[in-house]
């Protein structure tokens, strides 16, 4: 397996990892759990003019701006919907807090290396980049993000552009 120079979220000898689950449509990803700060319903959102789709806009959380992410609309997932299912995480990535929008969260899974496999190559349908693997769980299969290099890419340098 491949590491990444990143703090990644694949485990290494046989240590277990522990991941946020959560749903995007009709498939289940997952996320490091020691990258989640805490998890919201979905309120209201400060938009910002020309600011990217995927940007929602920004919150005021206890004194600190944050950018809400729809990662529906991020991952091409159709037109998302917001009810009370929907959840926003918040997460903390390299010092940085953003609020990503999820259809809902189910719980947290603690992963094993032998549990996860490397992502399959797309064929340039999906950006495997941003992907550790998938993990798998009995009969469930998580999509699990890299949740560092998807916030660090050049795109979403715009986030902290757009919210600053």
């Amino acid at each position: 397996m491949t590491t990444h120079s990143t703090q990644s979220a694949i485990p290494i000898h046989g240590e277990s990892l522990e991941y946020l689950a959560f749903t995007l449509g009709h498939e289940e990803y997952g996320v490091s759990i020691q990258k989640v700060q805490e998890l919201r319903g979905y309120d209201a959102v400060t938009h910002i003019a020309n600011a990217p789709e995927f940007i929602k806009g920004v919150v005021n959380l206890r004194g600190i701006i944050v950018p809400i992410i729809d990662m529906r609309i991020k991952f091409n997932l159709g037109t998302p919907t917001y009810d009370q299912f929907t959840v926003v995480v918040i997460l903390n990535i390299n010092n940085r807090v953003v609020g990503m929008v999820v259809d809902s969260v189910s719980d947290v899974i603690t992963l094993t290396p032998e549990q996860i496999k490397p992502a399959p190559e797309m064929g340039g349908a999906v950006d495997t980049n941003y992907l550790v693997g998938l993990g798998t769980v009995d009969e469930r299969m998580l999509i699990l993000v890299d949740i560092d290099r998807l916030m660090s890419s050049n795109e979403m340098g715009l986030i902290q552009q757009h919210a600053a």
